[in-house]
């Protein structure tokens, strides 16, 4: 990532925020809204793109917390994975919509504050939406000054800067994980490994579901190997599949296209229609699959 702005200061603006780079895999990249001191930059940067990802996984993870509990005689907690700002936290306890989080976060009034007072005023604007039904959630992200954010305004219980991937997991992030019943990741599944989710589930003192949010651009059957060594079997919805954005040029749309047809899908009628898609994987113990398959325990309406 790209260096953070100081704490306090006004984030980058938009047309600073369109030099992003291109990344190695053929995606516009847009490092530098991830760690800044506030999530401004971040929401103005990706609505002109239509970014919803968050906006699907809001139905979707209510409905598996519901589902959860049905395990449960505790509260469940949920571990979200490349939370960033703790948005997926934000769309999960309060009754608040993604687009919602764009007007508050790109209105003129939120570009006239200080990190200082929009952390104030977010504070306020979160706990008046906070909902009855509302679970323990965990943060985990390499970006410090966004995982900060997250717990200063509320969205996350505890918060961990870590980054699994290059270095083993604190003490402090293995206790905190233990009791977590879902594991939830809307973006970075392509970055993450065996080395992310084996210290957590090893960690885990029963049997966690694992949902994520995969571009079809991409595989997530490395990833699911590593859960089947903890007993979770991996299904994938087959119907629907989740818009995520528009592409930001023509190089994207190709790399997109190309890159599904390779891994044996059919873009036509999604990638090639201007925008990245992406499945919704869920691992759970072989039982519970087999007594509820994932198109029952989502039923209609997604």
């Amino acid at each position: 990532m790209t260096e953070a702005h100081p704490r306090g200061q006004v984030p980058a603006t938009d047309d600073e925020l369109r030099t992003s780079r291109t990344g190695a895999h053929g995606m516009t990249r847009f490092d530098d809204t991830y760690d800044q001191p506030d999530p401004r930059a971040y929401f103005r940067a990706l609505r002109p793109w239509g970014y919803e990802t968050p906006h699907h996984a809001q139905r979707v993870f209510r409905r598996l917390v519901a589902a959860r509990t049905t395990y449960e005689v505790e509260p469940v907690t949920v571990l979200d994975l490349c939370c960033s700002y703790g948005i997926n936290a934000a769309l999960l306890q309060h009754d608040l919509t993604l687009e919602e989080l764009y007007e508050h976060y790109a209105s003129a009034g939120a570009a006239a504050l200080t990190t200082t007072e929009l952390e104030a005023r977010d504070r306020s604007f979160y706990a008046a939406r906070r909902r009855p039904d509302a679970v323990r959630v965990i943060g985990l992200d390499m970006a410090a000054h966004a995982i900060a954010y997250a717990r200063s305004v509320g969205l996350l219980d505890e918060g961990f800067a870590e980054n699994l991937e290059a270095a083993p997991p604190s003490r402090a992030l293995l206790r905190a994980v233990r009791h977590t019943r879902l594991i939830t990741v809307t973006g970075g599944a392509s970055f993450l490994s065996a080395r992310t989710f084996a210290p957590l589930l090893a960690s885990i003192e029963v049997p966690v579901w694992v949902a994520a949010f995969v571009l079809r651009t991409g595989s997530y059957r490395a990833i699911a190997h590593s859960l089947a060594a903890y007993g979770l079997v991996t299904e994938r919805l087959i119907a629907p599949t989740f818009p995520q954005r528009r592409f930001t040029d023509e190089r994207e749309r190709r790399y997109a296209v190309d890159a599904v047809t390779a891994a044996g899908e059919d873009p036509r009628g999604k990638e090639s229609e201007g925008g990245f898609h992406t499945a919704l994987y869920l691992s759970r113990p072989a039982a519970e699959v087999a007594d509820v398959p994932l198109s029952a325990l989502l039923g209609g309406g997604l």
